[in-house]
Protein backbone atom coordinates (compact mmCIF):
# COMPACT_ATOMS: atom_id res chain seq x y z
CA UNK A 1 0.00 0.00 0.00
CA UNK A 2 3.17 2.08 1.06
CA UNK A 3 4.64 0.93 -2.26
CA UNK A 4 1.07 2.39 -4.52
CA UNK A 5 1.11 5.43 -2.49
CA UNK A 6 4.43 6.70 -3.26
CA UNK A 7 3.99 5.96 -6.75
CA UNK A 8 0.69 7.90 -6.91
CA UNK A 9 2.61 10.79 -5.59
CA UNK A 10 5.26 10.39 -8.10
CA UNK A 11 3.07 10.15 -11.25
CA UNK A 12 0.64 13.36 -9.38
CA UNK A 13 4.15 15.44 -9.11
CA UNK A 14 5.16 13.83 -12.99
CA UNK A 15 1.72 15.46 -14.13
CA UNK A 16 2.32 18.77 -12.72
CA UNK A 17 5.83 19.18 -14.20
CA UNK A 18 5.06 18.64 -17.98
CA UNK A 19 3.94 21.45 -20.11
CA UNK A 20 0.58 22.51 -19.26
CA UNK A 21 -2.00 24.28 -21.89
CA UNK A 22 -3.03 27.59 -21.71
CA UNK A 23 -6.43 28.60 -20.30
CA UNK A 24 -8.94 30.36 -22.51
CA UNK A 25 -10.13 32.51 -19.58
CA UNK A 26 -11.15 36.03 -20.33
CA UNK A 27 -8.54 38.41 -19.35
CA UNK A 28 -8.90 42.49 -20.63
CA UNK A 29 -6.72 44.68 -22.53
CA UNK A 30 -6.04 47.65 -20.47
CA UNK A 31 -5.84 50.21 -22.50
CA UNK A 32 -8.36 49.22 -25.37
CA UNK A 33 -11.09 47.57 -22.81
CA UNK A 34 -11.43 45.09 -25.20
CA UNK A 35 -11.77 41.04 -24.04
CA UNK A 36 -9.75 38.37 -25.05
CA UNK A 37 -9.08 34.76 -24.20
CA UNK A 38 -5.71 34.30 -22.62
CA UNK A 39 -4.82 31.73 -24.96
CA UNK A 40 -5.15 33.95 -27.95
CA UNK A 41 -3.32 36.67 -26.52
CA UNK A 42 -0.56 35.24 -27.14
CA UNK A 43 1.30 34.70 -30.87
CA UNK A 44 1.44 31.29 -32.33
CA UNK A 45 5.06 29.86 -32.40
CA UNK A 46 6.87 32.58 -30.25
CA UNK A 47 8.33 32.45 -26.86
CA UNK A 48 5.92 34.61 -24.33
CA UNK A 49 7.34 35.81 -21.05
CA UNK A 50 4.06 36.79 -18.73
CA UNK A 51 4.52 39.08 -15.59
CA UNK A 52 1.49 38.68 -13.29
CA UNK A 53 1.84 41.78 -11.21
CA UNK A 54 -0.54 44.03 -8.95
CA UNK A 55 -0.54 48.13 -8.17
CA UNK A 56 -0.47 47.27 -4.65
CA UNK A 57 2.32 44.83 -5.04
CA UNK A 58 6.02 46.37 -4.44
CA UNK A 59 7.69 43.53 -5.55
CA UNK A 60 6.06 42.83 -8.94
CA UNK A 61 5.76 46.65 -10.05
CA UNK A 62 9.57 46.64 -9.58
CA UNK A 63 9.54 43.24 -11.48
CA UNK A 64 7.65 44.52 -14.48
CA UNK A 65 10.23 47.67 -14.53
CA UNK A 66 13.30 45.56 -14.62
CA UNK A 67 12.10 43.74 -17.16
CA UNK A 68 10.58 46.86 -19.65
CA UNK A 69 13.76 48.49 -18.87
CA UNK A 70 15.71 45.77 -20.13
CA UNK A 71 13.67 44.25 -22.75
CA UNK A 72 16.10 46.25 -25.30
CA UNK A 73 18.82 44.64 -24.59
CA UNK A 74 17.18 40.99 -23.48
CA UNK A 75 16.01 41.15 -27.00
CA UNK A 76 19.11 41.06 -28.77
CA UNK A 77 20.12 37.46 -26.82
CA UNK A 78 16.80 36.03 -27.47
CA UNK A 79 13.47 36.09 -29.47
CA UNK A 80 10.50 36.75 -27.41
CA UNK A 81 7.57 38.47 -26.78
CA UNK A 82 6.18 39.77 -22.87
CA UNK A 83 2.99 40.76 -21.96
CA UNK A 84 1.85 41.82 -18.40
CA UNK A 85 -1.36 41.02 -16.64
CA UNK A 86 -2.10 42.95 -13.74
CA UNK A 87 -4.62 41.02 -11.24
CA UNK A 88 -6.26 44.05 -9.77
CA UNK A 89 -9.57 43.18 -8.63
CA UNK A 90 -10.85 46.77 -9.72
CA UNK A 91 -11.61 48.47 -13.06
CA UNK A 92 -8.16 48.70 -13.98
CA UNK A 93 -7.89 53.05 -13.60
CA UNK A 94 -5.20 52.40 -11.52
CA UNK A 95 -3.00 49.96 -12.96
CA UNK A 96 -3.53 51.83 -16.63
CA UNK A 97 -2.34 54.92 -14.76
CA UNK A 98 0.44 52.98 -13.71
CA UNK A 99 1.18 51.14 -16.65
CA UNK A 100 1.42 54.60 -18.65
CA UNK A 101 4.14 54.78 -20.99
CA UNK A 102 4.53 51.00 -21.06
CA UNK A 103 5.24 49.42 -24.68
CA UNK A 104 4.18 45.81 -24.06
CA UNK A 105 0.82 44.14 -24.12
CA UNK A 106 -0.51 44.88 -20.51
CA UNK A 107 -4.14 42.94 -19.86
CA UNK A 108 -6.03 42.55 -16.40
CA UNK A 109 -7.69 39.90 -14.61
CA UNK A 110 -10.05 41.90 -13.10
CA UNK A 111 -11.80 38.63 -11.61
CA UNK A 112 -8.66 36.71 -10.81
CA UNK A 113 -10.37 33.78 -12.58
CA UNK A 114 -6.93 33.31 -14.63
CA UNK A 115 -5.19 33.71 -11.21
CA UNK A 116 -7.37 31.05 -10.06
CA UNK A 117 -7.13 29.25 -12.56
CA UNK A 118 -3.39 29.32 -12.67
CA UNK A 119 -3.49 28.12 -8.95
CA UNK A 120 -0.97 31.05 -8.04
CA UNK A 121 -0.77 33.13 -4.95
CA UNK A 122 1.70 35.45 -4.23
CA UNK A 123 3.13 38.09 -6.68
CA UNK A 124 5.24 38.71 -8.50
CA UNK A 125 4.69 35.36 -10.75
CA UNK A 126 5.91 34.78 -13.67
CA UNK A 127 5.01 32.22 -16.66
CA UNK A 128 7.47 31.68 -19.80
CA UNK A 129 5.24 30.18 -22.50
CA UNK A 130 7.03 28.00 -24.93
CA UNK A 131 6.55 27.81 -28.77
CA UNK A 132 3.94 25.32 -28.81
CA UNK A 133 1.99 27.17 -26.40
CA UNK A 134 2.21 25.30 -23.59
CA UNK A 135 3.62 27.07 -20.04
CA UNK A 136 7.12 25.42 -19.32
CA UNK A 137 8.44 27.53 -16.52
CA UNK A 138 6.91 29.36 -13.12
CA UNK A 139 8.36 31.36 -11.06
CA UNK A 140 6.84 32.95 -7.98
CA UNK A 141 8.36 36.42 -6.35
CA UNK A 142 11.08 38.82 -7.46
CA UNK A 143 13.65 37.83 -9.77
CA UNK A 144 16.45 40.63 -11.14
CA UNK A 145 16.30 39.43 -14.30
CA UNK A 146 19.04 36.64 -14.04
CA UNK A 147 17.26 33.95 -13.51
CA UNK A 148 14.42 34.81 -16.94
CA UNK A 149 16.48 35.79 -19.28
CA UNK A 150 18.58 32.45 -18.75
CA UNK A 151 15.13 30.36 -19.41
CA UNK A 152 14.18 32.87 -22.23
CA UNK A 153 17.39 32.13 -23.71
CA UNK A 154 17.22 28.01 -23.76
CA UNK A 155 13.86 28.10 -24.74
CA UNK A 156 13.86 31.18 -27.89
CA UNK A 157 17.31 30.16 -28.63
CA UNK A 158 20.19 32.60 -27.74
CA UNK A 159 20.87 35.20 -30.74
Amino acid sequence: MKKNLITIAALGLALNLSAQDLPKTQIRDLNSGKKTAFNEALEKGKVTLISFWATWCVPGKREVKTIAAKMADWKKQADFNYIAIAVDQQNGELARTYAQGWHFPVYIDPNNDLKRLLNFHPLPYILIVDKKGKIVFTHTGYDDGTLILAKLKELAGAK
